[in-house]
């Protein structure tokens, strides 16, 4: 029986020139089963101009224009959600090779990259289910994509000072954080940046978000867990008249008194797993849970 012809879109870091290896054993693999090969602009120039190797490329895309089978993510989870962001509402799964240090969403070692194509072939894969969180400011979309894979942050700007953020969450009024920032998360971001301020850790698929306070005035503010069909509405007050918001690390600049609209996304994105790993077996390995380094 013939093997199916598969299309892959490659996106990468373009920051890892000691990774080149890990990168030509996928393309030779891919090269070996005749497989269609799209390659990002940004990362296909690093290996031919930067790393000087030789690319055989079905074609080299821009942002949003490309079509697959599957994405695969060369880098850590920054990649991924670059990979995430573009990959939007087109439902392809992605598979995350991890070069670069903790991986929870990249989790395939540069070691299992061959054994990982394979069981792509096969089928032998499951894929996992990720929300997607959008906002809007004053009704209308920002200019760069408004959905994050991760979290959303409202971040104070250029000065010392705090921000105030009034929060409702479906028409009812929550609190006014008087903080650094708010980070509201879905599952997936909150082994991210919501974790490193104190926030719990949520499995996927647990239909949840968190609002976790950066840095907040009073000790008794904690983070919230809300359903994820939650719509949520930030108000921010400023000394500096604006502030920051951050969709996945992307930000942008907006004027005090926007009304931000944060709610779940009409899309999920698939990562591709392993048969047989969990999810608790990827956090206690990440997270050295159990470890005792005395």
């Amino acid at each position: 029986m013939a093997q199916r012809k598969l299309r892959f879109a490659l996106f990468g870091n373009v920051y890892q020139a000691k990774k080149s290896v890990s990168i030509q054993k996928i393309l030779s693999f891919l090269s070996e089963h005749k497989a269609e090969v799209y390659i990002e602009k940004e990362f296909f120039e690093f290996l031919t101009q930067g790393q000087h190797l030789e690319v055989k490329a079905t074609r080299v895309f821009e942002g949003h224009d490309f079509e697959a089978d599957f994405v695969i993510s060369m880098g850590g989870d920054g990649t991924l959600l670059k990979a995430a962001h573009y990959v939007g509402n087109k439902n392809i799964p992605i598979m995350g090779v991890n070069m670069g240090r903790l991986g929870f969403l990249a989790d395939v070692g540069p070691s299992d990259i061959e054994r990982s194509l394979k069981m792509l072939y096969a089928g032998d894969y499951k894929l996992e289910e990720h929300a997607v969180i959008q906002v809007e400011a004053d009704g209308k979309t920002f200019n760069t994509c408004p959905c994050a894979l991760n979290d959303i942050a409202v971040l104070k700007r250029d000065n010392a000072s705090m921000i105030s953020i009034r929060t409702n969450v479906n028409g009812e009024y929550l609190v006014t954080y008087q903080a650094d920032g708010l980070i509201v998360s879905t599952p997936t971001g909150s082994t991210a940046y919501s974790l490193s301020n104190g926030g719990p850790i949520a499995v996927p698929e647990s239909d949840i978000f968190c609002l976790t306070p950066v840095a907040p005035h009073s000790l008794n503010i904690r983070p919230i867990v809300v359903r994820d069909d939650a719509v949520i509405t930030l108000t921010v007050e400023s000394r500096s008249h604006n502030f920051l918001i951050a969709i996945d690390g992307r930000s942008e600049k907006c004027e005090e008194g926007t009304r931000l609209t944060i709610q779940k996304a009409p899309y999920n994105i698939k990562i591709v797993k392993r048969n047989g790993q969990t999810y608790f077996s990827t956090l206690r390995e990440k997270m050295a849970w159990g470890l005792d380094n005395r």
